[in-house]
C-alpha cells in the first residue's frame, strides 16, 4: 500500500513537472501538456504518437476518435483499459490551421527526442510487462531509430531497462520511488502495431475493423504473459 502511494505521488509530480516543459516548440501553440494516465504499477503500457485535437482540449490521453477505435481493440482483445497504463511519445499536439481545423503534423526527431525524457520516467515508475508502440513515432522513441511498421508490426523486441533508458533509472530513487530490479536484467517487452489515428484516416470502416481485429488477437495472446485475465462480456 505504501508503495503505491509513493507510486501515485511520483506521476503526479511528473505529471506537473511535465505541465511547464518548454523543451521545444510545441508547448507554445499547444493547449496544454497532455500526460499519460493509468493505473501504476501497470502490466502494459501503450504509447501514443502525440495527442489530438480532443486530447489537446480534454488534457487526456486517447478520448477522440482514433481513441475509441483502440477501445475497440482492447475490447476484443478483453483487455480493460483501466488496468492499463496509455501516454505519447509527445506530450503536445502538434498542428496546422487550415480555416477552422487544427490539423495533425507528424512530429520530428527534435521534438521526440525533447519528450523523450518524459517517456522514460514514465516507463521507469509504471514498470510495464509489455509496452505497446502504436506507430513508428513511438517505436522511434523507445529504440531510438526508425522503424517501419509494415515491416515491424505485432514483432516483440526486448527492450532492455539498463540499455535503453539508463542505469539511473532502475539504481537510483526515481521521484521517490524505487524501481524494483532483480538479480537479473529487467527486460520490458516492446511490441509494435499501428497508430489507431493512421487507421482511422486511411482505412475503411471494414478495413478498420479487420486491422483492429488483427493487432487485437495479438494482444490476446500475449495476455497471459501480462497476468490479465479477459473482461467478462455483459
Amino acid at each position: 500500500m505504501e508503495a503505491n502511494l509513493e507510486i501515485d505521488a511520483a506521476i503526479r509530480r511528473l505529471r506537473n513537472e511535465a505541465g511547464s516543459c518548454q523543451a521545444c516548440s510545441l508547448y507554445a501553440p499547444a493547449s496544454q501538456t497532455v500526460f499519460g494516465e493509468g493505473p501504476a504499477p501497470a502490466p502494459l503500457m501503450l504509447v501514443g504518437e502525440q495527442p489530438g485535437d480532443q486530447e489537446d482540449v480534454a488534457g487526456r490521453p486517447f478520448v477522440g476518435p482514433a481513441g475509441a477505435l483502440l477501445d475497440r481493440a482492447l475490447r476484443d482483445a478483453g483487455l480493460d483499459r483501466g488496468r492499463i497504463y496509455v501516454t505519447n511519445a509527445v506530450k503536445h499536439f502538434k498542428f496546422i490551421i487550415r480555416g477552422k481545423r487544427r490539423l495533425h503534423q507528424k512530429p520530428n526527431v527534435i521534438e521526440i527526442e525533447a519528450c523523450r525524457p518524459w517517456l522514460e520516467q514514465e516507463i521507469a515508475v509504471v514498470r510495464p510487462a509489455v509496452v505497446v508502440a502504436l506507430g513508428a513515432t513511438a517505436g522511434r522513441s523507445l529504440l531510438r531509430r526508425d522503424i517501419r511498421i509494415a515491416a515491424s508490426r505485432g514483432t516483440a523486441f526486448p527492450l532492455t531497462q539498463e540499455a535503453r533508458f539508463g542505469l539511473r533509472y532502475i539504481r537510483r530513487t526515481c521521484y521517490g520511488c524505487q524501481t524494483k530490479r532483480s538479480g537479473s536484467t529487467n527486460i520490458v517487452l516492446l511490441l509494435t502495431t499501428s497508430w489507431p489515428c493512421v487507421i482511422w484516416r486511411r482505412c475503411s470502416r471494414r478495413g478498420r475493423q479487420s486491422v483492429t481485429a488483427c493487432d487485437a488477437q495479438r494482444l490476446h495472446r500475449r495476455r497471459g504473459e501480462l497476468g490479465m485475465r479477459p473482461r467478462r462480456r455483459v
